[in-house]
């Protein structure tokens, strides 16, 4: 009996040890590959045995491959691995793209050969069905690249497949001259993997090859580059040619932001999607909604271009995700509907966007409202009673270009839908940094007052208070200038003498990257005490440094790290006020696909030659273009074609104006020139007849030679009308009677 008790006690304690130790491994590639995202997030154990297919020495990236199964597994550099070697892995699934491997410990059993490649081709790729396997593919070489990754050497290839472009990556083994395989029909053995945005979407595909002997050249070009012929800047266009067979595609979800005639983002639970488009009809935000376009990788984001928008009217709202600065910086929410708290740091208003500057977490972002229409009602006023506050804000999480979530924090912005998506929580209090500290020393300077403790003391205060308020005014000056519209150059050499001054006379100075440098500096730096502080940028390199140079023979004080670090901060808000300055300039009075002047910028000029043709008593022409049969070029050819026209028709026609004369794009195919300088009708006639015959010769736009015509309308001012309304009329009905001219021939 006791026997038997033993017996079951032990058969207990092993149970219980086994539940302990938790899971059983699991030992095959294809048992990790059956495996859902969720379930391999969960970090469960494997100890399978595979042939390694790619592994880097200086890098942690290794592919093990099991038959028609492979795996990427994440282990240490420098392991003594090479291809064909029989390993054995240890380590835990990690949820992403596909299940793969992490904390892996990897011990190589014995050498061996490598398995048979599998022919691939793009439409495999690109749906994943041989991702991290050993594959051949075929293609021509479009770009070859000597480049750097992680600070290794490495060969970056774009090849043109049957299909679509993909990346490959190359560790070079011996040298190569890259010039030969340029418009190559070349055979690459590697391992497929992709490039992934920052929600484990597949954004392009991506070829690992560990050596230059896996590339075999079928075919060289006919012509290596240095011996093409020299194409005139200008006509470098006729050489594009370009055959896409990409299909439309349709994706549902509810609709989260509408910019009507520019872009709609559609979220879908985890998903969610930038929908580039033209739609202007009415769109309601919390809808649900069809999209149908065609997908695009635009700067490391799925986006989907040219599209058209169907509003089902039913309501299926989307609660906004509740996000840290930190959560927001990662980049894992792009394009979601986000909500976040931060302290508003300043704000501006212009034509097209207001924008709040925010910070959450020590983590600074931009908030941006932006406005659709900038010719009807004058958009609601920026809210400039926050900046201090704390404010929530929600809408849509946008990384800005360029940025990457696989290497450190993104710069981000988030872009509001109206004005009720910023909601103040708390405003300024009056007990901060700044007001206690004027409180303390109005406090201390009563007490010194009652306390009569000597002229000699009572002195020193005055002339100490005397500074504070002298640096004060100061920066509060800058401050204003900063709003304001003085130079750049003029903020920064005021902060250096703001600086020299809280020094008590060091020479202070500023080097702006890639530009000027301001201030003070001396001649001989050995002579001196060198201190510097760099001013940050939100996001990317710091934007230059502050130096001053003080006695070598005094120590560092707490004073001069502060008055630098002030000069730093300073520098940093007017540097980068300039820069939000001139780009929401830019973008309110230019027309982005044709780089003339918009209908805002157009009607702004008219009133300024108006006024200057009064006091003078002088006379200008307008010239209304209308481009005719644009909406058959747009449906023959599609959209692609019609915008590159319009693009072209720009280019023209602004070649046939003077240096002072002044194209605009009014919308659609209706353009109109300002001409200042002009002595009678007969000139703006002359000008009006060239813009028509340069649309003689026609246009050729990728496989496509399009013949173009315009109707041409002139008015002369004061002539034909003294009002802008007026003169806009007579030239556009000018214009009209051409047209329907030019319908009865």
């Amino acid at each position: 009996m006791r026997r038997t008790a033993t017996a079951l006690a032990a058969i207990l304690g092993w149970a219980s040890v086994a539940c302990a130790a938790g899971p059983a491994p699991l030992t095959t590639v294809h048992a990790i590959h059956t495996l859902s995202k969720a379930d391999a997030a969960k970090g469960l154990p494997v100890d399978f045995q595979g042939t390694v297919t790619y592994y880097n020495r200086n890098d942690l990236d290794l592919f093990v491959q099991d038959g028609n199964d492979a795996v990427y597994v994440e282990t240490r550099p420098h392991e003594d691995l090479s291809p064909g070697d029989w390993v054995r892995v240890r380590g835990v699934t990690r949820g992403s793209f596909r299940p793969d491997i992490t904390q892996a410990v990897v011990e190589r059993l014995h050498s061996g050969t490598l398995p048979k490649a599998l022919d691939a081709g793009f439409a495999q790729l690109v749906h994943a069905q041989v991702d991290a396997l050993r594959v051949t593919v075929h293609g021509i070489v479009s770009s070859a690249d000597n480049v750097i990754y992680d600070n290794l050497p490495a060969i970056d290839l774009k090849v043109l497949m049957d299909g679509g472009y993909i990346d490959v990556t190359i560790i070079p083994n011996s040298s190569v001259d890259l010039r030969d395989w340029l418009d190559a029909e070349v055979e690459i053995t590697g391992v497929a993997a992709g490039r992934f945005d920052n929600k484990d979407q597949l954004t392009g595909i991506v070829i690992e090859v560990i050596s230059l002997n896996d590339i075999r050249i079928l075919k060289l070009a006919d012509t290596r580059p240095d011996s093409l012929p020299v194409t005139p800047m200008d006509e470098v266009l006729g050489a594009n040619f370009v055959l896409d067979r990409t299909s439309r595609v349709r994706v549902q979800g509810t609709v989260t932001y509408y910019l009507p005639g520019s872009a709609v983002v559609l979220e879908n639970g985890a998903k969610s999607l930038w929908v580039m488009t033209q739609f202007e009809g009415p769109l309601h935000v919390g809808d649900w909604a069809d999209a149908t376009g065609f997908p695009e990788a635009s700067g490391a984001q799925l986006t989907l271009t040219r599209a058209e928008i169907q509003d089902s009217q039913i309501a299926a709202p989307v609660a906004p995700t509740p996000v840290t600065g930190a959560e927001l910086a990662s980049g894992v929410h792009a394009f979601d509907l986000i909500s976040i708290e931060g302290r508003v740091l300043m704000d501006a208003q212009e034509a097209v966007q207001d924008e709040y500057v925010m910070v959450s977490d020590g983590r600074v972002f931009a908030a941006i409202l932006r406005h659709p229409d900038l010719t009807g009602v004058s958009a609601p006023p920026a809210r400039r009673d926050n900046v201090g506050s704390t404010v929530r804000v929600t809408g849509i999480c946008m990384l800005q270009y360029g940025s990457d979530p696989f290497h450190g924090p993104v710069a981000v912005n988030v872009l509001l839908r109206s004005n009720d998506d910023l909601i103040v929580v708390a405003r300024p209090t009056l007990f901060s940094t700044r007001n206690l500290g004027i409180a303390a020393i109005l406090l201390f300077i009563l007490v010194l007052a009652v306390g009569v403790r000597g002229w000699i003391l009572e002195r020193r205060i005055r002339r100490q208070t005397a500074e504070l308020a002298y640096i004060e005014r100061r920066r509060s000056r800058i401050l204003e200038d900063i709003n304001g519209s003085r130079p750049l150059a003029e903020i920064i050499e005021q902060i250096t003498e703001l600086v020299s001054f809280k020094l008590k006379g060091a020479l202070c100075w500023c080097r702006i990257a890639e530009g000027a440098q301001l201030g003070n500096c001396p001649s001989s730096l050995n002579d001196f005490r060198i201190i510097q502080e760099e001013i940050p940028a939100r996001s990317g390199p710091p934007l230059g440094t502050v130096y001053a140079a003080l006695d070598p023979l005094t120590s560092p004080q707490p004073i001069e790290s502060e008055a630098l670090t002030m000069a730093a901060a300073l520098s940093a808000l007017a540097t980068e006020t300039r820069r939000i300055y001139s780009d929401l300039r830019r973008r309110s009075e230019f027309d982005l696909l044709t780089d003339t002047h918009n209908r805002f910028s157009l009607d702004k000029h008219l009133d300024s030659l108006m006024e200057e043709a009064r006091h003078k008593a002088g006379i200008f022409g307008l010239i209304y273009i209308d481009l005719n049969e644009f909406k058959q070029i747009n449906d023959l050819y599609g959209h692609q074609v019609g915008d590159r026209y319009l693009q072209e028709v720009a280019l023209r026609m602004k070649r046939q104006l003077r240096s002072h004369d002044l194209l605009a794009r009014l919308g659609g195919d209706e353009f109109a020139a300002l001409v200042p300088v002009v002595r009678s009708r007969g000139e703006v006639e002359e000008i009006a007849q060239r813009l028509e015959r340069s649309f003689d010769d026609p246009f050729m736009i990728d496989r496509y030679a399009i013949q173009g015509s315009a109707s041409v309308g002139i008015a002369l001012y004061p002539e034909d009308g003294s009002s802008k309304d007026s003169l806009l009329s007579h030239a556009d009905a000018a214009m009209y009677v051409a047209k329907n001219s030019s319908r009865e021939f």
